[in-house]
């Protein structure tokens, strides 16, 4: 029997859930979808500037795990930026912070007033 998988923390959903180029280039109408996980990895990783250990103690996940969430969420980042489309933000196995029993407290979530 399978273990069963465990929800990933995520601070928020993402503002914007859906981008596309503004000059229309309809030669690719090819919609990529990217995780919510694997949205907070690049907004940890990327924006934060948290190194990996310190994006999986937010999202309470193993580093080699968020590791492979991240490496993932590049490669669609990639292929959205170089080859165009329509990059979509949704779905994913996570929790928000909000719904944990023991919050972390970080200041994204103190900020936006998210955790008790």
């Amino acid at each position: 029997m399978a273990r069963p998988r465990k929800s990933r923390r995520v601070c928020e959903l993402p503002r914007q859930d859906v981008f596309a180029p503004l000059r229309g280039n309809t030669d690719r109408e090819e919609i990529i979808f990217m995780t919510v996980e694997e949205y907070e990895t690049i907004r940890l990783i990327d924006l934060e500037g948290l190194n990996q250990e310190e994006c999986a103690n937010r999202m309470d996940i193993a580093r080699t795990t968020a590791q492979r969430i991240y490496y993932d969420a590049r490669k669609k980042l990639a292929d959205f930026l170089v080859n165009g489309g329509i990059l979509k933000i949704q779905g994913g196995d996570y929790k928000l912070c909000r719904d944990f029993d023991s919050p972390h407290r970080c200041g994204r979530c103190k900020r936006h007033g998210l955790n008790p």
